[in-house]
């Protein structure tokens, strides 16, 4: 039983297309729509595979209005990791895809000055789906961070990502060698779960991770981004609020937050997003005994992952149910904003719903619902202010599974 592998081609530099192919893929990621500026910066903290690897998201000031906006590939060895995936191999394919598709970015303030205040932010925590990279969920991230959340998006290194990297330890006055992971498949003879269930242990170990350095960072002591990218961490110092720590995922992403939960206290509660229960041991279960907020799809959701959902928080905490119509499980990443005549065979069958007002929901009730559990003081939308879209597109709770998706 394997997950949706969202796969997906991108470039990290500008390639003119011709005009017959101009239409072929577009991505337009819409700026987000909260109080603050969006900044963004990336953290690798440690050079092996013990490391972290964060794209930080957060409130910035207005003053950072002349800094660049990031590619969403940062990468050209993502390319070919995605397109791996899908079979698509050699250069000629990475290039061609490339070619149409061009150079899309996040529009984010790279490096942006975060926003001054003696006041501190509640953190999340993000965890990928299989097959992606940091960057896939940027509209959701840019969101959270302009309504005064800091984002950590993690880039997993248990293999579950397309492509990633860490660094060599070199001797001393030798420059570190990159050294990059691929994505592990599932080889022939072997037992899918415990490939998943190993990853999603290691994946719940680098959220605690993050935590952990962020930690660090807050309280002043000397943490070594390896990247350098510009951007002083000393200035969260004092800045983040570790009494309201958030984690969420999707997908694969899902099943990490969930058993984040029950892993480590720091987590009050988790957002999950179309969660992919496979990886999941029964005995997990019963440990998940705080708030979650579920958003899923119609399709993706099987009758066996909606009873294990069921078993969660027996003793009574909140667990709320919301699914969105017209949404596929890859509606809830970027790939929502790809258009043209190329966007199905890239990145899979779209949706029905507008991807705008698909954000809208996600985010909304996502607010809505850290806004009760994490007491936050802080005006945010209520579900109620999206009434009228909820009624003809959200069930309030789990679709009709029919048997054929057994």
């Amino acid at each position: 039983m394997s997950a949706c592998g969202l796969c997906f081609v991108a470039m990290t530099r500008p390639v003119s297309a011709p005009a017959d192919m101009g239409s072929a893929l577009s991505l337009k990621i819409p700026p987000a729509a909260g109080t603050h500026g969006v900044g963004s910066t990336d953290v690798l903290v440690g050079a092996g595979t013990e490391g972290c690897f964060f794209r930080l998201f957060y409130p910035c000031t207005s003053s950072s209005a002349g800094n660049p906006h990031p590619p969403w590939c940062p990468r050209p060895e993502y390319v070919a990791g995605l397109l791996g995936i899908r079979g698509w191999e050699g250069k000629a394919a990475q290039y061609g895809a490339s070619f149409i598709l061009g150079n899309p970015q996040i529009p984010v303030l790279w490096n942006g000055n975060f926003l001054p205040g003696t006041d501190r932010k509640p953190l999340i925590i993000f965890s990928h789906g299989l097959g992606v990279f940091r960057t896939v969920y940027s509209s959701l991230c840019m969101e959270l961070a302009s309504n005064g959340f800091l984002v950590a998006a993690l880039e997993h290194r248990d293999g579950s990502a397309c492509a990633t990297y860490h660094f060599s330890d070199g001797d001393a006055g030798t420059p570190l060698q990159e050294i990059w992971v691929p994505f592990k498949k599932v080889q022939p003879g072997m037992k899918e779960f415990y490939l998943r269930n190993y990853q999603v242990h290691q994946r719940v170990s680098e959220c605690i991770r993050a935590v952990r350095i962020l930690g660090d960072i807050d309280k002043g002591r000397s943490v070594s981004n390896i990247l350098e990218p510009g951007f002083s961490l000393q200035t969260l110092k004092d800045r983040i609020d570790f009494s309201r720590v958030t984690v969420m995922g999707h997908s694969f992403g899902g099943a990490t937050a969930l058993l984040s939960l029950v892993k480590d206290n720091i987590f009050r509660c988790a957002v999950v997003l179309d969660p992919w229960m496979f990886p999941l041991e029964d005995t997990c279960y019963p440990g998940i005994q705080k708030p979650v907020l579920l958003i899923n799809t119609e399709t993706f959701q099987t009758r066996e992952s909606i009873e294990k959902i069921k078993r969660m928080n027996s003793n009574g905490a909140d667990l709320k149910y919301l699914t969105v119509k017209g949404c596929v499980h890859q509606g809830q990443t970027d790939f929502a904003f790809l258009t043209g005549y190329l966007a199905n065979r890239i990145a899979g069958q779209q949706g029905t719903i507008n991807p705008h007002g698909c954000l809208k929901i996600h985010i909304g009730s996502s607010l809505d619902f850290l806004h009760k559990h994490l007491d936050l003081a802080i005006n945010v939308p209520k579900l109620e202010e999206l009434k009228e879209v909820i009624e003809t597109q959200v069930i309030c709770g789990f679709p009709s599974i029919n048997d054929s998706k057994l």
